[in-house]
């Protein structure tokens, strides 16, 4: 067997389900609580290699437009070039560039670029699920992962002054995602 069909024999590819995926975030609003929201629109793949998980590439990008906080008037906000200008910047995405084994679970380093502006992020993956057969005969395997992040590090800086002292938007994001993966045939 020759190193390249070795190679490629130890790897699989596993394409993310987009509805059973989201990016969910929460970010300080006033100082005093956090609001909460989500991406659903999720699209990527994961070259996993089997003998040594360090290996493997992840993809990942984040259609924008759906964003959802609950609130229609905010999310529009949102989506407004005051934020993400999700017109001109349609997609976030992450591609890793770098993981280690870390306890239980993995530190995935990559580029995640958000508002046309790419910053290395680390990605804690926490839980990676055993392959499991779903009732369509589909093999899924599912990870939860976690980071911080400064919203204005990516150019979104908008923001207001308190009358009291403080800002109404608070810069570090906290980003939790859950994300399933169906293994390509």
């Amino acid at each position: 067997m020759t190193e390249a069909t070795a190679t490629t024999s130890a790897s699989s590819t596993w394409n993310i389900d987009p509805a059973h995926s989201s990016a969910d975030f929460k970010v300080k609003h006033m100082m005093i609580s956090n609001v909460r929201g989500k991406f659903t629109g999720i699209s990527g793949v994961l070259h996993r290699f089997e003998a040594d998980h360090t290996k493997s590439g992840l993809e990942v990008s984040i259609d924008v437009s759906t964003v959802n906080t609950q609130d229609d008037k905010r999310d529009g906000h949102l989506k407004s070039a005051d934020f993400f200008d999700a017109e001109k910047f349609p997609t976030m995405t992450f591609k890793s560039t770098h993981i280690e084994k870390k306890g239980d679970g993995f530190a995935v380093t990559g580029d995640l670029t958000i508002h046309g502006v790419t910053k290395p992020v680390v990605l804690n993956v926490e839980e990676v699920s055993e392959p499991a057969k779903d009732p369509w005969g589909n093999t899924r395997i599912g990870l939860s992962a976690n980071a911080k992040i400064n919203r204005k590090d990516f150019g979104l800086g908008w923001n207001a002054t308190l009358e009291a002292g403080g800002v109404l938007v608070g810069e570090e994001v906290s980003i939790t995602l859950d994300v399933e993966f169906i293994k390509a045939a």
